[in-house]
């Protein structure tokens, strides 16, 4: 058996075609390698960017309907419709009391006015009886 010492001097003889194909087999090897890694790291980028968006979404769902995160000015400005109408349902509701008050009294006031009419025809009766008299 040979013994195969190898140092930096030592000499191989290679053809030429077969070294450029093994210097670019190694250069596609090494480009699939770093694109491989790059494909990766995008992936895990992308996953943690969704995962943070899901979390939030999840959390957005969950406090929404809770009012927990405020809500939209739209719904702001419905609450201030809301509020003024109740306001005016109010007023009304005052009026329609004072109003049944009222009707009780109109009532009290043409029972009071038959009753002076009445009074004003028997003393216009008690005039003319008076006035036939003289």
């Amino acid at each position: 058996m040979k013994d195969l010492r190898l140092n930096q001097n030592t000499g191989i003889s290679l053809p030429l075609g077969n070294l450029l194909t093994i210097i670019g087999a190694c250069l596609i090897a090494a480009f699939f390698g770093f694109s491989v890694i790059e494909r990766i790291n995008t992936l895990e980028t992308d996953n943690t960017l969704i995962k943070k968006d899901l979390e939030s979404a999840v959390e957005f769902s969950i406090k929404w309907p809770r009012g927990e995160l405020g809500s939209l000015p739209a719904d702001s400005e419905q609450f201030l419709l809301i509020e003024s109408l109740l306001t005016d349902v109010e007023d009304i509701q005052t009026e329609i009391k004072e109003s049944r008050h009222n009707a009780v009294n109109i009532i009290r006031i043409q029972k009071d006015v038959e009753k002076i009419l009445n009074d004003i025809e028997k003393l216009k009766d008690k005039v003319r009886q008076n006035g036939n008299h003289n």
